[in-house]
C-alpha cells in the first residue's frame, strides 16, 4: 500500500518563516516517495526469489531511515502553530512535566540542550506506557534512539535543513527557541491523554 504526504497549512510561525517550512514540506514529500520506491522494489525482489541478496538487505536497512523520516515530519509539522504559546499551567500534563522536572522552564531548557547534541537528528519528549515517566530523548539519523515501548509526545526536528533558511549553521539554539514558542500544545496533549499507562506487557 503507497502511501501519500499529508497536506499541512502552516503559516505565520514566530522565528520560521513560511519559506522555510515550503522547503522543509519538500524535503517530507521527498521521504514519502523513497519510502514507496523501496517498498515497491522490495515486493519485486521478494516475487524474483531475491531476498536475502546485498540489494534486499540494504533496502531492508534503509526502510526505517525513510520511514521514520516520513512520520518524524508529519509528528513535527501537527505539533506546530502559529502563536502556539505556553502549556497551560493547569493541564495533566503540566503537572506530570513539573513533577519530572521541577518546573516547565526546566524541561524547556532541557529540551533545548537534548536538541543542542552534537549530529544530526531529533529531540522528542517520550513518555514510557510502562511506567508513566516523561523523558527527553536525543533521536540520531531518523530510526536510531527510539526508546521501546514508549510514545512520543513532541518532536523538534533539529537537522540543518529545518533551519538553515532562516539562521545560520551554528545557530540551532536560536532556532529551537523559535521552535518552543509555536507548539501546538493542543495537539501534544491530546497525545498525552492518549497513551494507556500500564497496558503494554512486556514482560509477560
Amino acid at each position: 500500500m503507497a502511501y501519500t504526504a499529508t497536506k499541512f497549512t502552516l503559516t505565520g510561525l514566530d522565528g520560521i518563516s513560511d519559506k522555510q517550512l515550503d522547503s522543509h514540506y519538500k524535503l517530507y514529500e521527498g521521504y514519502v516517495t523513497n519510502l514507496n520506491k523501496i517498498q515497491d522494489t522490495l515486493a519485486q525482489l521478494v516475487l524474483q526469489g531475491k531476498g536475502g541478496t546485498p540489494e534486499y538487505n540494504e533496502l531492508k536497512r534503509r526502510f526505517s531511515f525513510e520511514f521514520d523520516g516520513m512520520r518524524l515530519h508529519e509528528y513535527y509539522f501537527s505539533n506546530l502553530k502559529a502563536q502556539g504559546g505556553e502549556l497551560s499551567p493547569g493541564s495533566a500534563l503540566y503537572e506530570k512535566i513539573t513533577d519530572t522536572w521541577g518546573s516547565y522552564e526546566n524541561w524547556k531548557t532541557d529540551l533545548i540542550n537534548t536538541g543542542l547534541v552534537r549530529g544530526i537528528g531529533w529531540a522528542a519528549l517520550y513518555m514510557d506506557t510502562v511506567t508513566g515517566n516523561l523523558f527527553n530523548v536525543w533521536i540520531a539519523d531518523h530510526e536510531g534512539n527510539h526508546p521501546v515501548a514508549a510514545t512520543m509526545l513532541l518532536i523538534m526536528d533539529v537537522w540543518e535543513h529545518a533551519y538553515v533558511g532562516d539562521y545560520l549553521p551554528t545557530e540551532r539554539k536560536k532556532y529551537e527557541e523559535a521552535f518552543v514558542k509555536n507548539i501546538n500544545w493542543a495537539v501534544v496533549e491530546k497525545r498525552f491523554s492518549q497513551v494507556q499507562v500500564g497496558q503494554v506487557a512486556v514482560f509477560a
